[in-house]
């Protein structure tokens, strides 16, 4: 079994996964967030071919740690992910994931231009490496 990780965006929402030994993150890909529909399709497809036992949602927090509104939109998103599946969900701080990602892409060589398809599933894999690392 598996973890799969959100990084949630408006328009793109970034996805990575863990290795069957839970020690490993990899990016996967990005699903567009609307229709709304449409990205639980793909996420159900992904959590049976991937064997996912566990989905954490990064949590865009302030760096004083309060919740703005970009939060506030995460807890919603969750909620209805939740609804719509049976497997638990975990939020999971992310503070700065996409600035680290960005900076990785960058240091990788990657032309901005490439980064903006990337960024979103290397947050996630960030988000879920330091998920996995904490357990």
């Amino acid at each position: 079994m598996r973890i799969l990780a959100l990084d949630h965006g408006t328009v793109r929402i970034g996805v990575a996964v863990s290795d069957a030994m839970k020690m490993i993150a990899q990016p996967l890909e990005f699903i567009p967030a609307d229709p709304f529909s449409k990205f639980l399709d793909r996420l159900k497809i992904l959590i049976q071919e991937k064997e996912v036992e566990l989905i954490v949602i990064g949590l865009p927090r302030n760096m004083n740690g309060s919740y703005g509104p970009a939060a506030l939109k995460v807890q919603d998103f969750a909620a209805a992910v939740k609804e719509a599946i049976a497997i638990p969900i975990k939020l999971w701080d992310e503070r700065l994931t996409s600035v680290q990602a960005n900076r990785m892409l960058s240091d990788a060589g990657i032309k901005r231009g490439k980064q903006r398809a990337k960024v979103d599933q290397t947050a996630a894999a960030l988000i879920l490496q330091n998920y996995l690392d904490s357990i």
